[in-house]
């Protein structure tokens, strides 16, 4: 049956409950492909098609490889411990081709960040080797197929746009689009919720929840849940350490947040009102092909201060910040002064970066996923994204930083071994190894549980110097940092 042609075949009202077994683990050894050692050890569960599971944890507790284990993306030991009775063998002999797992990063045949570099999502022009949101989408599925799933996700006024260009959010909808178009038996999406506001977060849960396949979510503690789970499953240090249904879990995480905001310290902020600005914006437009991506935006940040930068998917908040970081060409064209000094005058896009430290889901994209913690960490010091040797004190100060957040084990494992989580702990480091004059945060708690993002912003109200500035995007009110006291919206 072609599950999407109607797509009324393909979403339910009502779902069709079962007892069927899709997956089964045993007592199973999980191994990276290639390791000697296994990321889990006496692994059991059964998955069912009337469960409808949530993967909570920590950073570190082994969300992702678990949710790449239930994709068949890992080699079990023993062979007979884990089973997967939702394959069809005359399709295809592997789970990997029937359960569908769409993760952080999008790398596949149809497009990959490696044939791209950051800035190009800045040009006035498309890439070569242009890659469309339609040409993205169109190879998985007839067009009527690809417009219903398009404007089912919200996203269907966007085929003409180069993939490269696409927000955070919006990548991440389109990348949810493609696998829902490949006819997947089941859909495991490993915290599909990264980078959409609040509205766009609801909306997809919605949709997920009309599906008529399995979905398995993995998502933050703090996330919110869909009223459509039926299971939970907590996991720490690479073991599962809850399981039980959403309702329990949910007062269970609230006792603990109780208990926490009851231990909570007094904190004041400074007052900034009479520092001088570093950053000046007057009448701000930035336009692509006559369409306005902003307009009139005037907006002075002082040194010392402290900013949350908000606004929906698609508002222009990563365009405002690319004309602050410099990798934005329509800078010379608009009435912009960073550091005292007018956009223009004759200073490179060097001399900018060197004051700034940042980091945003779109950077986090372009890593090579073979880089070491420390080797990804240390680009910081030149504002680049490739490997560069650094100095014996700079190897000292990644160390330390790494220390003071308490992640001295990631120092040396790749990329590509790690989280998203890890991943975006390792690049927050990097955006501070200089102790840059202005801070730039993009959504830098995506893959982050409250835990660690609490580390994360005592950290900023210990060591961060008065006369530093910060300016952060987030879709999380509750997340906004207490150092963070003033607000502007897109």
């Amino acid at each position: 049956m072609n599950m999407l042609r109607p797509m009324r075949l393909y979403y339910s009202q009502v779902r069709l409950y079962s007892s069927q077994t899709l997956v089964q683990l045993q007592h199973a050894n999980v191994f990276r492909f290639g390791a000697k050692k296994p990321v889990f050890q006496d692994l059991s569960f059964t998955l069912k098609k009337d469960d409808r599971l949530v993967i909570v944890g920590p950073v570190s507790a082994g969300k992702t490889t678990l949710a790449q284990t239930i994709a068949g993306k890992h080699s079990i030991q023993p062979l007979s411990a884990a089973k997967w009775p939702i394959i069809d063998p005359s399709v295809s002999p592997y789970a990997s081709d029937h359960v569908h797992l769409v993760s952080f990063k999008e790398n596949s045949g149809r497009f990959s960040y490696n044939n791209h570099y950051y800035q190009e999502r800045f040009n006035f022009s498309d890439p070569d080797n242009d890659v469309t949101l339609r040409d993205y989408l169109s190879t998985e599925g007839d067009p009527s197929s690809v417009s219903e799933v398009a404007k089912q996700l919200d996203i269907e006024e966007l085929f003409p746009l180069s993939f490269v260009k696409l927000s955070n959010g919006q990548t991440r909808r389109a990348r949810i689009a493609r696998a829902l178009l490949n006819k997947p038996k089941m859909l495991v999406l490993d915290e599909p919720l990264m980078g959409l506001d609040v509205e766009h977060r609801q909306h997809l849960l919605d949709v997920l929840g009309k599906l008529v396949i399995p979905v398995v979510l993995v998502l933050r503690p703090q996330d919110e849940f869909p009223s459509w789970a039926t299971d939970v499953m907590e996991l720490e240090e690479m073991k599962i350490v809850w399981q039980g249904q959403p309702q329990d879990y949910q007062e269970k995480r609230k006792q603990l947040l109780t208990q926490k905001e009851e231990e909570m310290d007094v904190y004041e902020a400074p007052d900034t009102d009479h520092n001088e600005s570093i950053v000046e914006m007057k009448d701000i437009k930035v336009t692509y092909s006559g369409h306005p991506v902003l307009a009139g935006i005037n907006w002075t940040i002082r040194k010392g201060e402290r900013w949350a930068l908000m606004g929906p998917n698609g508002s222009g908040k990563t365009t405002l910040l690319s004309l602050v970081t410099g990798d934005h060409p329509q800078a010379y064209a608009n009435n912009l002064s960073l550091f005292g000094r007018q956009r223009g005058t004759g200073e490179s896009i060097w001399e900018i970066k060197e004051k700034i430290g940042t980091v945003s889901p779109e950077i986090h994209l372009y890593f090579n996923q073979n880089l070491t913690a420390l080797e990804a960490a240390g680009t910081g010091f030149f504002d680049v994204v490739v490997p560069r040797p650094i100095s014996e004190s700079q190897s000292e100060t990644v160390s330390q930083l790494f220390k003071e957040f308490d992640i001295q084990p990631l120092l040396q494992q790749k990329l590509q071994h790690m989280s998203t989580g890890e991943q975006r702990m390792v690049l927050l480091v990097r955006s501070l190894v200089k102790m840059p004059s202005l801070i730039i945060w993009d959504e830098p708690f995506q893959g982050l549980d409250d835990t660690m993002i609490t580390k994360v912003n005592d950290w900023l109200e210990k060591h961060m110097r008065p006369d530093q500035t910060l300016i952060m995007v987030t879709h999380h009110e509750q997340e906004i940092p207490r150092t963070v006291t003033k607000r502007f919206q897109l």
